[in-house]
């Protein structure tokens, strides 16, 4: 008991002292920008306006030209291109388009562009704060040097920095603004785009839209007749049942089938392991679509069970609810078998054979050693491959859409939604069908929220992360 109170203690101590050290590392970023200004020379207090002055002062030619660079074309940019869409950010646009004399249209704001390249304008302003703090932070260091009577580096000395102790920065810079631009930028997007009534009836330039605060997440939340609240819930509880049945089912049957695999006197393992992995190879576009066929109303399935008098009406496999979700998880099953056969085969080989012959002799029977010996181990070293699986699990996109497109469909859920949509799917069709980007943003925040949270509690408390020498 104590020993588990001080760790809980030990990590309350350790989040708050990550607290303080961020506040505390904010406070002595703006006091050195205070004593740099304070304590620096005329060419410093100049750089704080005029971005690369001192360096260029002080001969650092190719440091000084680049940071001027990087002041005249924020500048550039926020004049000609930035301002004029960020200073209608409050509003996001006013006229959508007018009417001329002679019966044409002119279009004026459009708030999807306003919108997008305000959240740009933004970026571009935290990036620029950035180099100004690089640019006085520049000034400091050389001031320091001079001070010491160090030399400052040469422009060949500064190049060759580039390419060698600074080239990982070099390498990076272009996936960097990549990421920032075609990652970063899109999901800011998303998000504000679920503080807006972005729909079917507001699409710009014709139509604008506006900000509507949260009035999105209380239709989301809400069991009124209007609300989103209980087909969004039914959803929610079908895409956490799917993943949990779609991870760990496939895990224990794969697991097992390694087992029976690698037992010895099995012969053919090479045969039963091709076969497996020859489900992989088969485009799971082409497969599942053959598989929705085959359990069809007038399927292969039900032709042939009718045909020989098993049973007098077809089977609804996709429009009954409940079948439609156990076939979707046994069908999966063939699915995901094979992969964690694959990863289970090369780990079942690793453990120590000693393990094994010590609990024979012990008097351990073939479950007892499973239970004791072999479930561990495989927990210990695929915890992380599970969580994974999971997470994927509830955006498998795949797997629900190709064989039911989410039905079957019920007057009882709203937006589209089918009984065996995950929430990807359900976004999906609020995105391309119903064109409903302010509901389908909200949907995928959420998405997010519930992946996030599973994935830090599981993570937190996995064997392999809280004892990473248990089995060494």
């Amino acid at each position: 008991m104590g020993k588990d109170t001080n760790s809980g203690s030990a990590e309350k101590k350790n989040k708050g002292n990550s607290v303080g050290k961020f506040f505390s590392g904010v406070g002595a970023d703006l006091k050195e920008i205070g004593l740099t200004f304070t304590e620096g020379d005329w060419k410093t207090k100049v750089s704080y306006l005029i971005m690369g002055f001192g360096p260029i002062m002080r001969k650092q030619f190719l440091r000084g030209f680049a940071l001027l660079a990087m002041e005249v074309l924020f500048i550039l940019y926020m004049v000609g291109f930035g301002w004029n869409y960020l200073k209608d950010i409050g509003t996001l646009g006013t006229v959508a388009r007018v009417m001329n004399d002679n019966g044409t249209y002119s279009y004026n704001d459009n708030s999807f562009l306003i919108l997008l390249y305000s959240i740009l304008s933004i970026m571009v302003i935290c990036l620029f704060i950035l180099v100004w703090r690089m640019n006085v932070k520049e000034n400091r260091n050389e001031e320091k040097k001079i001070a010491e009577g160090k030399p400052l580096p040469t422009i060949k000395q500064d190049l060759h920095s580039l390419l060698d102790s600074n080239f990982d920065k070099t390498l990076l810079l272009l996936p960097v603004l990549g990421v920032f631009v075609f990652t970063v930028l899109p999901i800011i997007f998303m998000i504000c785009v679920a503080f807006t009534n972005y729909d079917a009836n507001h699409q710009p330039p014709t139509n604008l839209f506006s900000w509507v605060g949260l009035e999105n997440f209380k239709n989301l939340f809400s069991f009124s007749t209007t609300g989103l609240g209980s087909t969004f819930f039914t959803v929610l509880v079908w895409t956490l049942v799917w993943a949990f049945f779609a991870t760990f089912l496939t895990y224990f049957l794969g697991m097992a089938v390694a087992i029976m695999i690698n037992k010895k006197g099995i012969k053919f393992k090479k045969l039963w392991r091709t076969i497996l992995v020859m489900t992989i190879a088969v485009p799971q576009f082409v497969s599942l679509l053959y598989i929705y066929k085959m359990f069809a109303n007038d399927g292969l399935i039900n032709t042939y069970l009718m045909k020989w008098g098993l049973i007098s009406s077809y089977i609804p496999f996709w429009s009954n609810p409940t079948i439609a979700k156990v076939l979707i998880i046994v069908i999966n099953l063939w699915i995901g078998i094979p992969y964690t056969m694959l990863i289970t085969t090369g780990l079942l080989m690793n453990i120590p054979e000693d393990l094994y012959e010590s609990a024979r002799i012990d008097g351990a029977n073939p479950f007892q050693m499973f239970r004791s010996i072999t479930l561990p181990y495989m927990l210990f070293v695929t915890g992380p491959f599970l969580l994974t699986q999971y997470t994927g699990n509830l955006n498998n996109f795949n797997v629900i859409y190709l064989l039911t497109r989410g039905g079957p469909q019920s007057m009882a859920l709203s937006n589209k939604a089918g009984y065996t949509d995950l929430l990807v799917t359900w976004l999906y069709k609020m995105t391309v069908d119903d064109t409903n980007y302010r509901l389908a943003a909200v949907i995928g925040i959420m998405v997010f929220v519930v992946t996030a949270v599973i994935s830090l509690v599981v993570y937190s408390i996995l064997p392999s992360v809280k004892d990473e020498e248990g089995f060494q």
